[in-house]
């Protein structure tokens, strides 16, 4: 059994192709290293250096594992343009990435008879929500050409699968942080614990963007999950789709219960051993005040809960970037 993990050298799809090892199933990763780094996929996965958009070239990673006797049996799709605010700028690159990708692998993925797909979709598809408890039952109304893509990849993996025998589910996430392994740091530019971790390294006042929310402390309040178990959940969505076991459309993967950023500043000084007071910014427009998201329905079908607590997740997390420097943005 083979699963191609596409973007399996980027922040959380590395963590994913390690899941997969870690459960006993082979893994070829696709990924173009715009912003994955082939440091990041772990020994024993096969990389295949390219891009979605070309599709004679998923075909022919498709190819090269059937000649090789380990031919694909499912796939895990991360890869993407992944920055909702930038892709507001940057709207026609965002939909050829995440749109055009798409319809490329799902039409290799039928030529070369590959029928179970999971795919990692975002919490961008409900946009700013008044919901302050989010379910799958969440009305979606996507803010940014980013979460347009993501909503517009679950509908044609829908579609393609009333067409034809695709089995598919879709993981919908939300903040993803932490690290299993100090080799992988989050190096996002826009992701708050790389953020923080940049300014305390730089002797900085991490930000906070408004503290007059209706929320307990008056700062936003949102839903951490640490990408170990994140990754998890696609195995375990993988190894259902294996077994013929049937899935629902889209599963949102939440802890069930929120975190402030005032409470993340108090544990990040606590764990880091770093006293630092934030520094209090203007409410940035359009940031809701709470969302969390239930994790139930996954729970109930695939076995999934978050299963790391806050200091865990920043542990790991802190560990990982002073094992990397001083990250830079990707």
């Amino acid at each position: 059994m083979t699963w191609l993990v596409t973007g399996g050298a980027g922040y959380i799809g590395s963590h994913v192709a390690r899941a997969f090892l870690a459960a006993g199933i082979d893994v070829v990763v696709i990924d173009d290293l715009s912003s994955g780094q082939a440091g990041f996929v772990p020994a024993g996965a096969t990389l295949e250096q390219g891009t979605l958009v070309d599709r004679g070239f998923i075909d022919g990673v498709f190819e090269r594992q059937a000649a090789a006797g380990h031919p694909v049996t499912g796939v895990v799709h991360l890869a993407g343009y992944k920055y909702a605010g930038v892709s507001v700028q940057r709207p026609l690159h965002t939909y050829t990435q995440n749109v055009t990708a798409t319809v490329n692998l799902l039409e290799a993925m039928q030529a070369a008879d590959v029928s179970a797909i999971v795919f990692s979709s975002s919490a961008a598809v409900y946009g700013n929500t008044p919901a302050e408890f989010v379910t799958e039952q969440t009305a979606t109304s996507p803010e940014s050409p980013y979460g347009e893509t993501k909503l517009i990849g679950e509908w044609l993996i829908a579609d393609q699968a009333v067409a034809t025998a695709l089995r598919h589910t879709s993981l919908r996430y939300f903040n993803v942080v932490g690290s299993a392994t100090p080799e992988v740091s989050d190096t996002s530019p826009h992701n708050l614990f790389p953020l923080v971790f940049r300014a305390l390294q730089a002797g900085q006042a991490p930000k906070i963007f408004g503290d007059t929310y209706p929320t307990p402390d008056g700062t936003c309040v949102r839903d951490y999950v640490h990408v170990a178990d994140v990754a998890a959940a696609h195995v375990a969505a993988a190894q259902k789709l294996e077994a013929g076991i049937p899935l629902e459309p889209a599963y949102n993967l939440g802890s069930g219960s929120g975190v402030s950023v005032r409470e993340i500043m108090t544990s990040m000084a606590a764990v880091t051993g770093i006293a630092f007071t934030p520094e209090v910014l203007p409410a940035r427009p359009g940031d809701p005040a709470r969302i969390v998201a239930s994790g139930e329905r996954a729970a109930r079908d695939i076995g999934w809960a978050p299963a790391h607590t806050l200091d865990e997740m920043i542990a790991s997390a802190w560990e990982a970037a002073r094992a990397a420097g001083s990250p830079q943005p990707a």
